[in-house]
């Protein structure tokens, strides 16, 4: 896959994430995509799996930004890594909002076909997470 598609399907990606917009989420994802979040024992499918995710990131985090830094492409596949901001203003994990800012990294391997992610696997920083919305000590 040439290098400026990739980063064109990211994007739109990034796009997708930071909107929630369904109808990308069709377009970016494809229907037999499969998703593995540590938020979830089983794989998530399609864009309906990864709206489920989204709508628990945005329930705890209703600003909740992605930053794209950079990726590293071989072939199909993306190493990605993100930087997550927002602000706990919703129940996360069953930790009440603490109205704390919260800034942590991620990184996620994608997996394209067809002008589309077709999986994932995401590794968040949810310690960061649990530690900068006071649920974990810093110590």
């Amino acid at each position: 896959m040439a290098p400026q598609f990739t980063e064109a399907v990211m994007n739109r990606f990034v796009e997708f994430i930071n909107t929630g917009d369904e109808k990308l989420a069709r377009e970016v994802i494809s229907p037999d995509a499969v998703f593995h979040a540590p938020s979830h024992p089983e794989p998530l499918q399609g864009p309906e799996g990864y709206m489920e995710v989204l709508g628990m990131m945005r329930s705890g985090f209703p600003d909740v930004e992605w930053t794209l830094e950079e990726t590293v492409t071989e072939g199909n596949t993306v190493a990605a890594r993100f930087t997550m901001r927002g602000t706990h203003d919703g129940e996360f994990f069953g930790i009440p909002a603490s109205g704390n800012k919260i800034s942590v990294q991620a990184m996620n391997f994608y997996y394209l076909a067809d002008g589309r992610i077709v999986g994932e696997r995401g590794q968040p920083d949810l310690l960061g997470v649990m530690q900068q919305i006071g649920a974990v000590p810093t110590r």
